[in-house]
């Protein structure tokens, strides 16, 4: 069994809108990340370091569960 999940909106908007991601650096992110914040609408914000991403943060949007994946973005105003 897959220990991470994707919504529909990640999987149909996400993955068509920034084709360059990749679930695996998500799921990295998950694994380790340099942050974690709650936020609104009971979902969980998560920072990481993507090498292959140009050295760039990518912040990764999660359900309240924490292994539902629904959004994922380069973040450029991160500072670790």
């Amino acid at each position: 069994m897959a220990k991470y999940r994707y919504t529909e909106y990640f999987e149909n908007e996400v993955l068509r809108k920034r084709q360059y991601l990749k679930k695996e650096w998500c799921e990295r992110i998950l694994d380790d990340p340099i942050r974690v914040e709650p936020q609104e609408h009971n979902r969980f914000r998560f920072w990481g370091l993507i090498e292959e991403l140009e050295g760039r943060y990518l912040r990764v949007i999660t359900l309240e569960d924490k292994v539902t994946v629904h959004n994922a973005f380069p973040d450029r105003r991160f500072k670790p």
